[in-house]
């Protein structure tokens, strides 16, 4: 896997910032202090956090289990809650601070408190119990992002049940595939909702995932249904209950189950797998500690902070860092229901300046959209209370990083570029603001505990300069503990025997290790195009791309080439107001053929290059490649693309309009 120095900026660095560095909650002296304790002995790093950050109903007395390798256990015999940790251990000394802002997505904003959110978990966790929903049993959210759907989350792990959030976006078939994986009870839902000024209906989705379960031979037998736009649905007697019926009379206290550290949290399905959804499960006790480090470490939390995660709870991002990191440490955050476009692009802008937040963390997607739309137009708002910025979900390009550092940001914000995965359930890879020097486009390191190390097939570690697979040497609490109902999997991909045989977690992903030691991710390892025997990241061909002038993004994808094996196809996306003709159409082609020469050089030339108003991405914002794939090759499209946010896009890119 080749890589281009002036491509990844790798020469380009931004310092520390004084003012940052010295309110900061690491500085140089206790980073390093840090990573030397990690270093020295790692389990005991991880046992010494957990007895200071989480709250234990029974402390543990044993750390790191590795008697069944790699099915690893964290701090076994002790027992907590995660509700608890979230919301009482809070109640003594702000029960009355906001906890969640909620901004509807027609502007109406609700606040809650840590003593309403109490009130509310406790009301809807006696319902489920209500329900015979006990310890060990799973529940199915399929909600949008809402008040609601965190304090459904948090009330199952307060009785401990185990949750299973569906993203509101999935079809009435995921749903169905991922209840009868998980053998729940009961489905949470909504009649409806709006996003970006367009009614949802969940309840009608719902309805079809049960004649598929039918079909299974599985009965469901509860489904919950809030009453959120006052739409006519139908409501099967026995069943269905009202929001309104389920927590009548319900008590609004609930003391909460002390369950074992590696009782299971919560499963959740990876988005775009294919064959048998890959739930994955995470453990009570380690998830909660990397949330909370991380909230600390990464974000910088300060109890003045008004925080924003944009993510969806449908997604890892929303469940570590909207419905349990933030609570965890007590902050206030703000969820918020709409898209960054509607009523215009300038939402995120106003929302910032409304609730004078603080701590901003997005997915890229979602910066090279708003690039693309207005990129002038976060110079309208008072962004001043900004102090830290984030980026989540796939590497960001540095064009991109640059304009959110320069124009979000007012050059004054350090960003941190996070890598993580459903699976590690938090942060893994990460610059620490105020201490490490920033790269655009680099996500620098691995945080402290976290043994990350860039590696060759046969365990080798990369040197400085080269590029490998990314892998984690030790175990770490807040991974994985396997997926739900198929261990044999989780060994298979996880633990692959052809890379350093089968010893590390392999992230799947792979990485350049640069000169000064930080780290770049280049893309999927089944993302990478083998171009006449050489090895390129699509991520580092989508960055040259994106150098054009006129291009707000870029997806690339392989093809079949009987002479170079695979040729590389790219679909473009233009900025606002470039208008395709037939002449500069030509023209930008040649131009971004040169771009990528130049960059990378012509073996990485796009043969293809498809243009489209947009990408075809789920609502999470995650490109669809597959998508891409079987276009790029004109193949028919079988694959379910109701998730899409952009379904229409599809036509379009087939007829490379």
């Amino acid at each position: 896997m080749n890589t281009n120095d002036k491509l990844l900026d790798n020469n380009l660095s931004y310092p520390p910032q004084e003012e940052f560095a010295a309110q900061a909650n690491l500085n140089l002296t206790n980073y390093q202090q840090l990573l030397k304790d990690s270093n020295a002995d790692n389990e005991q790093f991880w046992v010494n956090l957990a007895q200071a950050k989480v709250s234990w109903q029974q402390p543990f007395t044993r750390g790191l289990n590795r008697d069944n390798a790699p099915f690893f256990k964290w701090f076994e015999d002790g027992r907590l809650n995660v509700s608890y940790n979230c919301i009482d251990r809070h109640l003594p000394t702000h029960a009355n601070k906001p906890a969640i802002i909620f901004e509807a997505d027609d502007g109406k904003v609700e606040k809650i408190s840590y003593a309403e959110l109490h009130r509310r978990v406790c009301k809807f966790a006696n319902g489920l119990k209500a329900l015979n929903i006990k310890k060990g049993d799973r529940i199915v959210i399929y909600m949008p992002h809402s008040i609601e759907a965190v304090v459904a989350m948090q009330s199952a792990v307060r009785i401990g049940a185990i949750h299973s959030v569906v993203f509101g976006g999935f079809s009435a078939k995921a749903l169905a595939e991922r209840v009868l994986d998980a053998q729940a009870k009961c489905i949470i839902t909504v009649d409806g909702y709006i996003r970006g000024g367009k009614v949802i209906e969940l309840k009608p989705a719902v309805d079809e995932a049960i004649t598929y379960l039918h079909q299974a031979n599985y009965e469901l037998a509860h489904v919950v249904v809030e009453k959120r736009i006052n739409n006519p649905c139908n409501m099967t007697a026995y069943r269905d209950i009202w929001f309104s019926d389920f927590l009548a009379n319900q008590s609004e206290e609930c003391q909460p189950e002390w369950v074992e550290a590696e009782h299971p949290l919560f499963i959740l399905y990876t988005s775009g797998s294919t064959g048998k959804p890959k739930g994955v499960q995470h453990a009570t006790g380690g998830y909660l500690l990397g949330t909370i480090v991380t909230m600390e470490w990464v974000f910088d939390y300060k109890a003045s902070d008004c925080y924003w995660c944009t993510a969806d709870v449908g997604w890892i991002t929303g469940h570590s860092y909207v419905c349990y990191g933030p609570l965890a440490v007590g902050a206030t955050q703000i969820i918020f229901e709409g898209i960054p476009t509607y009523p215009d692009a300038g939402r995120f802008w106003q929302i910032i300046e409304k609730h004078q937040v603080s701590v901003f963390y997005t997915a890229p997607t979602a910066i090279r959209n708003l690039i693309k739309l207005a990129a002038d137009l976060p110079n309208n708002y008072n962004l001043s209370s900004l102090r830290l910025l984030g980026t989540v979900g796939e590497p960001i390009n540095p064009e991109a990083w640059k304009w959110y550092y320069e124009v979000v940001g007012r050059n004054n914000c350090p960003i941190v570029d996070t890598w993580w995965q459903t699976e590690t359930g938090c942060n893994v890879l990460s610059p620490v603001a105020g201490v490490t020097a920033l790269k655009p486009g680099s996500c620098i390191g691995a945080l402290p505990g976290f043994m990350v190390s860039v590696v060759d097939e046969a365990g080798n570690e990369i040197k400085h300069g080269g590029s490998g697979y990314l892998v984690i040497k030790q175990p770490f609490p807040s991974q994985l503990r396997t997926i739900w109902g198929d261990a044999k999997r989780f060994k298979d991909s996880y633990y692959k025997s052809d890379i350093a045989g089968g010893k590390y977690y392999v992230a799947g992903d792979s990485a350049q290790v640069d000169e000064d030691g930080y780290l770049w991710i280049l893309g999927r390892i089944d993302d990478v195009l083998n171009v006449s025997g050489h090895r390129l990241g699509t991520m580092e061909i989508e960055s040259a791309i994106a150098m054009h002038s006129s291009v707000a993004e870029a997806a690339v994808v392989g093809i079949p080439h009987e002479i170079k094996g695979e040729a590389v196809c790219a679909f473009v996306v233009c900025k606002k107001g470039v208008v395709l003709t037939a002449t500069n159409r030509a023209t930008i082609c040649d131009e971004i053929r040169a771009i990528v020469t130049r960059e990378i050089g012509a073996i990485a030339k796009p043969d293809e290059i498809r243009f489209g108003d947009g990408l075809p991405k789920t609502r999470s914002g995650k490109i669809m490649r597959r998508l891409l794939r079987s276009i790029a090759k004109g193949e028919p499209i079988t694959q379910d693309i109701s998730t899409l946010e952009n379904p229409q896009i599809i036509e379009q890119l087939q007829q490379g309009n």
